[in-house]
C-alpha cells in the first residue's frame, strides 16, 4: 500500500483588511521559502494568508519577523485589523465562517482605522547628561558619588548601592515629566495615544500614537519641536508606520474545531 507523504497543512492568518485590499507580489508570509500570500473573502471582508505546514511550530524570530513585516507594509496603504500571531485555522471556509461570525466586531474597527497609521516615539537619555542634572540638584546623591570615588568597591557596596536607587528614583521622575510633556504636545495632532512601559531604564517615553495620514506634517512638526527642546538630553525616534497594534485587540480566532 502506498503512504501519503504529503504534509498536513493549516490556513494561517495575518490581519483583516477590506475586500477590496489584495497583497502585492512582494507580500511574503511565514516560512522557508516564505509561503505564499493570499486573501480569503467573506462580504466586505477579506484575511491576509498562507499556507503553513502543521509539523512545523510557528514562533521562530523569522516567523514574527515576517509577521511584522507583512502587517506593517499593509498599514502603509490601507487599514489593517492584527490578527494573534500564530492563529492558524484548517483550511479557507475556516477563515470565512470567522470573518463571517465576527463580522459586526472587525468591520468598526476597520473603519477607525482608514487613513491612520501607527507610529512609535521612543526616547531614550543621554546617560552623562542626565547623571550630571542629578548630581547638580541632588546634594545627596552629589556626596554619595564623592565618597565613592577613590575608594575600593568592596568598602562601598551599600553607598553604592544607595547612590543607584537616588539615581533611579529621579531618572522616573524625569521620565514620568518628560513623558507628560510628551502626551500634552503630541497629543494635540494625534488621534490617539497609548503611555506604555519602559523597555530601558534609560528610556525618556515610549508613546505609540496613531496618526491621520492627512496631520502627518502635523504630527512630524511637534516631534521635531519636541526633539529641539530636549536636544543634548534625549535621543528621539520615530519608528513606522506599522500596524496599530496598540490601539486594537488582535483578533484572536481561538482553538478551530
Amino acid at each position: 500500500m502506498a503512504t501519503d507523504t504529503t504534509a498536513q497543512v493549516g490556513t494561517m492568518l495575518y490581519g483583516v483588511v477590506p475586500s477590496d485590499v489584495e497583497p502585492t507580489g512582494s507580500a511574503q508570509g511565514v516560512g522557508n521559502p516564505p509561503g505564499d500570500v493570499t486573501t480569503v473573502t467573506e462580504d466586505d471582508l477579506a484575511a491576509l494568508v498562507s499556507e503553513v505546514p502543521l509539523d512545523r511550530p510557528l514562533g521562530r524570530p523569522d516567523d514574527l519577523t515576517a509577521y511584522q513585516r507583512l502587517l506593517d507594509g499593509t498599514a502603509a496603504v490601507a487599514p489593517v485589523l492584527p490578527v494573534r500571531f500564530g492563529t492558524v485555522l484548517r483550511d479557507a471556509e475556516a477563515v470565512r465562517q470567522l470573518l463571517a461570525d465576527q463580522h459586526d466586531t472587525i468591520a468598526p474597527l476597520l473603519d477607525r482605522l482608514e487613513g491612520r497609521v501607527q507610529y512609535v516615539v521612543r526616547g531614550r537619555y543621554i546617560e552623562n547628561t542626565v547623571l550630571a542634572e542629578i548630581l547638580e540638584t541632588d546634594s545627596d546623591a552629589r556626596q554619595l558619588r564623592e565618597y565613592i570615588q577613590g575608594r575600593p568597591e568592596q568598602e562601598t557596596t551599600q553607598q553604592r548601592m544607595a547612590l543607584g536607587e537616588r539615581i533611579n528614583g529621579a531618572i522616573e521622575a524625569m521620565r514620568q515629566a518628560d513623558t507628560r510633556t510628551a502626551v500634552d504636545r503630541l497629543g494635540k495632532v494625534v488621534e490617539d495615544l497609548v503611555v506604555a512601559a519602559p523597555t530601558h531604564e534609560l528610556e525618556a517615553v515610549h508613546l505609540p500614537v496613531l496618526v491621520e495620514q492627512e496631520r502627518r506634517a502635523e504630527f512630524d512638526a511637534a516631534l521635531a519641536e519636541l526633539a529641539d527642546g530636549w536636544s543634548g538630553r534625549v535621543e528621539l525616534r520615530r519608528l513606522g508606520p506599522g500596524a496599530p497594534y496598540d490601539f486594537v485587540t488582535r483578533l484572536d480566532a481561538g482553538p478551530d474545531g
